[in-house]
């Protein structure tokens, strides 16, 4: 019993240590992955605001009897708790950040977090990802999203034939077909996959793993969220911009948008430089909400066209057969009786990164977790909070 108990443990052994991906994700943020602050370990570049500041003004009175509305919810998470036994300490709650009407309403943070201390937002980068997509879209640059990646990454047609199906508009929507999971489990049967994942986070060479990637079906057959094709859409980016990702970013988004702080994006390696637009970001909390800003004024920000509102309203539409997910933002509408009156949409990252905005209400609602593996629940009680929204 103990030899055949042996074989899996040493295959799994042999498997991570031969893994170069592997080991440094393990030397780099140990054995329970990433947290808010592994972005300053990571090859990063810098995005900085090159003009004036813009700054939301603080309520005179915060409203503090939010940590006291009761919700319900049928499921393992919260059953008729406060928001602060809902969302706080508990949870791991790092941050909560709530703005109406450009204005502060209520703002918590536990231990040495504040709303201006940078952190890493993880697969919320993918939102901002599609905002630089859209931004790149209206600017000619990539002349339609319907056009197939190989038009900008032309190294494909060597591949797998498969490339010349897959259009940006599979990226945008997860719908690419390609053979690629985020998975971080260790059981035997995932072991390749979580090599696979590692090498994204960690590997020196994406574009060398793009190339050997295989698709499981024919693009647009099936809905299967990946971090993967949110990475092919950012090179793609790069490739039709002729720039950084992060020289545009800074350039279109941060300095228009007046960011009080600089932003940092992950990249592979220094020969390669290829970012990590799926989860390489790290801003913020009051910057990430200048983005629910933007989206909240379909796209004007301060007079000024940022995005065309066409690409804000594709963005924050409901898709039934994308499970809610419409170029790299979730909508809160569901099917039948159960949906809301009042539905907003946001982007969300492991460990509880979550930026929601209803339209209706005007809200802008920020949320950073530090290790949370129950964060699924945030933008559905942000929901709720929002259906239920009264003046105090």
């Amino acid at each position: 019993m103990k030899r055949l108990l042996f074989i899996p443990v040493l295959y799994i052994a042999l498997t991570i240590f031969s893994s170069c991906s592997i080991v440094r994700g393990y030397i780099s943020d140990g054995a329970y992955g990433p947290t808010s602050f592994s972005y300053e370990k990571q090859l990063k570049d810098t995005i900085t605001n090159r003009g004036e500041v813009f700054t939301f003004s603080r309520a005179e009175n915060q409203y503090d009897w939010i940590d006291t509305l009761h919700f319900f919810n049928q499921g393992k998470f919260y059953v008729d708790n406060s928001m602060w036994e809902a969302i706080g300490p508990k949870t791991e709650t790092q941050g909560v950040l709530i703005i109406q009407n450009d204005s502060i309403i209520y703002e918590k943070c536990i231990g040495d977090m504040s709303v201006d201390k940078i952190a890493g937002v993880f697969s919320v980068t993918k939102s901002v990802t599609s905002l630089l997509c859209g931004i790149a879209v209206d600017e000619r640059y990539i002349k339609s999203i319907d056009n197939p990646v190989t038009d900008y990454l032309p190294e494909l047609l060597k591949a797998d034939p498969m490339w010349q199906k897959l259009t940006i508009r599979h990226l945008l929507d997860m719908r690419s077909g390609l053979d690629f999971d985020d998975t971080y489990s260790l059981r035997l049967k995932d072991l390749k996959r979580l090599n696979a994942m590692a090498k994204l986070n960690y590997g020196r060479n994406i574009m060398a793993q793009v190339k050997k990637l295989k698709f499981r079906c024919e693009p647009d057959t099936e809905h299967n969220y990946e971090s993967m094709t949110t990475e092919i859409l950012g090179i793609v980016i790069e490739r039709a911009t002729g720039r950084s990702y992060a020289d545009y970013l800074e350039e279109k988004v941060w300095t228009p948008l007046g960011m009080e702080s600089p932003a940092f994006l992950s990249f592979d390696s220094k020969k390669h430089h290829a970012p990590h637009a799926f989860g390489g970001l790290a801003l913020t909390m009051l910057d990430l909400a200048k983005i629910g800003r933007l989206y909240l004024n379909n796209g004007v920000w301060d007079g000024k066209r940022i995005v065309s509102e066409s690409w804000i309203k594709q963005s924050t539409a409901y898709s039934e057969e994308n499970e809610g997910y419409h170029f790299c933002w979730y909508n809160t509408s569901s099917v039948g009786a159960d949906k809301p009156e009042y539905p907003g949409y946001y982007a969300m990252g492991i460990r509880g990164q979550v930026l929601f905005v209803n339209p209706y209400k005007k809200l802008i609602m920020v949320r950073l977790g530090l290790k949370d593996d129950t964060y699924a629940h945030i933008p559905y009680l942000f929901e709720q909070l929002s259906n239920l929204w009264i003046e105090n």
